[in-house]
């Protein structure tokens, strides 16, 4: 089964026609994870940083600041010298939905940070614990219609991508479903492996393990179509909720008025990284689809992802304390 190239619109523009960058870094790059060690969003950045260095000819340095959902991490980018010599691994939560659940954030998308490529997306799955009559996903939903509220769903926390996600389907599939808060997706996971929640939207990578292991029972992905992971999975489009599609993304980000220079350059080896047969396989191992974009068509990315998220947060009165 072949898996769909993950690129925005307008990448098939000839590069070629485009100004030569002529700036090249003078000293290591940093490149800040604003979660901790371990998660997707780590595990992608670190491949990429690897094969950037590689073509950069200076080391790409992953370092995590993790905290305040992400807040810290970026702030500590946006406040960064912009020389090309700093950037943000940004992520949908952070980007798109973050801005929609605070009054006040430490840095401001638009102003404070500078698109620079799309790195990579990953499919969410919508999974049952096994002790769940529903093998469909529009057995859950009819489940859910006929018991209104009784049905729980666990999210990695208040305002993150799981949560917002679930909300999505939710409102997708016109059910009443009720939400769990973990601190984290680790928790979460192991409530609904013990049946204590029915129901979590969570990151293929994630869940992967737990899936072919046969501890829980996935109804459906959330991309435009099965994922390469997961072929006997529908797509939510298939199972009868098109409106759930959603994904879980990866961008990487520049301090405002870092020179343009710079931002082509960057912007370049991620797609000259994400071109890679060896780097695609392993982030695709890790639940990844490799992605890249100019900045032009990340700034209008993000626009559209924060125009749909934030129609979520307010149709599901979301809010965080």
């Amino acid at each position: 089964m072949r898996r769909r190239p993950l690129l925005l619109a307008g990448l098939t523009l000839p590069w070629v026609a485009q100004a030569q960058p002529v700036w090249a870094p003078t000293r290591a790059i940093r490149l800040v994870v604003p979660f901790a060690a371990g998660g997707s969003t780590d595990v992608a950045a670190r491949i990429l940083a690897e094969r950037m260095g590689e073509i950069l000819g200076q080391a790409v340095v992953v370092e995590n600041r993790a905290g305040a959902a992400g807040f810290i991490g970026a702030e500590a980018i946006a406040r960064s010298a912009a020389d090309g010599h700093a950037l943000l691994m940004g992520t949908t939560g952070l980007l798109a939905i973050a801005p929609h659940l605070y009054a006040t954030m430490p840095f401001n998308v638009e102003r404070d940070l500078t698109p620079v490529s799309m790195a990579f997306a990953s499919d969410l799955v919508i999974s049952v614990a096994n002790a769940v009559p529903a093998r469909t996903l529009a057995e859950l939903v009819a489940l859910a219609r006929a018991r209104p509220g009784a049905l729980n769903y666990a999210s990695s926390g208040a305002g993150t991508t799981t949560h917002v996600a679930t909300e999505l389907f939710r409102l997708a599939a016109g059910i009443e479903i009720t939400h769990v808060v973990y601190r984290g997706s680790g928790a979460a996971m192991n409530d609904l492996l013990a049946g204590s929640v029915q129901i979590m939207v969570d990151q293929i990578a994630g869940s992967i393990g737990q899936i072919r292991d046969g501890r829980i029972r996935t109804l459906a992905v959330t991309g435009t179509a099965r994922h390469a992971l997961l072929p006997d999975v529908p797509s939510v489009a298939e199972a009868g909720v098109a409106g759930a599609q959603a994904s879980s993304w990866g961008a990487v980000m520049a301090p405002s008025g870092t020179p343009a220079p710079a931002v082509a350059r960057l912007s370049a080896a991620v797609r000259e990284a994400m071109t890679q047969p060896a780097l695609r396989a392993r982030m695709a191992a890790a639940g990844a689809d490799p992605a890249f974009s100019t900045p032009e068509e990340l700034a209008a990315f993000i626009r559209a992802e924060s125009a749909k998220w934030g129609g979520v947060v307010r149709e599901a009165r979301i809010t965080v304390s």
